[in-house]
């Protein structure tokens, strides 16, 4: 599907700007924050079908700001896909907190299309979700 929205939460600008440019050039909207907390608001407001977050932010980390989503009914088919530099335990570790995916930087440009297009792929749509 063409347009789908990808909220991408990251704090380093420089980061944010190569995710953004990436995903337009695909064929996907974005929107941005630089915090979990604006980017939690961003999604309650725009219902992103993706959301890319990196896990050290200021303030809120990227699981604790996970954790908010998946406890929200309205949220929880929304696929999050953990983009880091920092995997300091076993990315398991990271799926076990209910990341749909996981990308290391330095990022992979077409691992990482794929990895959104696959978590795209097999989300359930929320209105299937009770």
């Amino acid at each position: 599907m063409a347009n789908e929205l990808i909220l991408i939460i990251e704090d380093d600008p420089s980061s944010r700007k190569l995710l953004r440019d990436t995903l337009q050039v695909a064929g996907y909207e974005t929107i941005e924050s630089p915090t979990a907390e604006i980017g939690l608001s961003l999604a309650e407001a725009r219902r992103p079908a993706l959301i890319l977050m990196d896990i050290r932010l200021p303030g809120m980390s990227g699981v604790e700001a996970l954790g908010r989503l998946r406890r929200d009914p309205a949220m929880r088919s929304v696929a999050v896909i953990a983009v880091t530099a920092s995997v300091s335990g076993p990315q398991s570790e990271l799926m076990k907190a209910g990341f749909d995916g996981l990308e290391t930087k330095p990022v992979s440009i077409v691992g990482l299309l794929r990895k959104i297009r696959a978590a795209l792929d097999h989300r359930p749509s929320a209105a299937a979700t009770p």
